[in-house]
C-alpha cells in the first residue's frame, strides 16, 4: 500500500479488525519513511459493476461516490454515520446480488430513495430534489404534498 502523504511504496500494518458490521477489514497503517498514520479499509468485491447512465455513456461503479451523494443529502442530519454505513452497504449487496455487471443509473437512484424515506425524510427530500431535478418550487410542492399523502394512508 502506498503512503498517501509521501507517496513510499511501502507501509506498514499495525492493527487490523473488522469493522462494527463485519463488512469491512480496517487496517491502521504506518509509513516508515515519513512516520504518518493512516486507516484503509478492505472490502469484499464480488463484481465489477458498471453503470450506464442517462446519457447512455457507462462509468465504473464508485461506491465512495455513492457515499458522498448520501452524505450530502444526510449532512447536519441527526444520523449516525453507521447507520449511513449499514445503508450503503445494503445497497452494494443488492446491486452485486443482481447478477447483472451493466446496471441503469436509475436503478441506484431508487434504491439510494427507498433507503432514504426509511432513514430520514428530510435527506430523502433532498436527495429527490436532485435525482428528480426539480426546477422550481412547484416541483418541490408536489413532491412533499404526495409524501404527506403517502404518509397519511399509512397511518390509517
Amino acid at each position: 500500500m502506498r503512503c498517501p502523504f509521501c507517496g513510499h511504496e511501502e507501509t506498514q500494518v499495525k492493527d487490523s479488525r473488522p469493522t462494527e458490521d463485519a463488512a469491512a477489514i480496517r487496517r491502521r497503517r504506518s509509513c516508515p519513511a515519513c512516520g504518518a498514520r493512516f486507516t484503509t479499509f478492505e472490502r469484499v468485491q464480488l463484481r465489477e459493476l458498471t453503470i450506464v447512465k442517462k446519457n447512455g455513456r457507462r462509468a465504473p461503479f464508485d461506491r465512495d461516490k455513492l457515499m458522498r451523494s448520501i452524505g450530502l443529502a444526510t449532512r447536519k442530519r441527526p444520523i449516525e454515520p453507521d447507520r449511513i454505513e449499514r445503508m450503503v452497504n445494503g445497497i452494494v449487496r443488492r446491486l452485486e446480488s443482481m447478477g447483472e455487471n451493466e446496471i441503469k443509473s436509475d436503478h441506484v437512484g431508487e434504491l439510494v430513495m427507498e433507503g432514504l424515506a426509511n432513514l430520514d425524510p428530510v435527506a430523502y427530500v433532498r436527495f429527490a430534489s436532485v435525482y428528480r431535478n426539480f426546477r422550481e418550487a412547484k416541483d418541490f410542492e408536489e413532491f412533499v404534498g404526495k409524501l404527506g399523502a403517502d404518509e397519511r394512508d399509512k397511518d390509517k
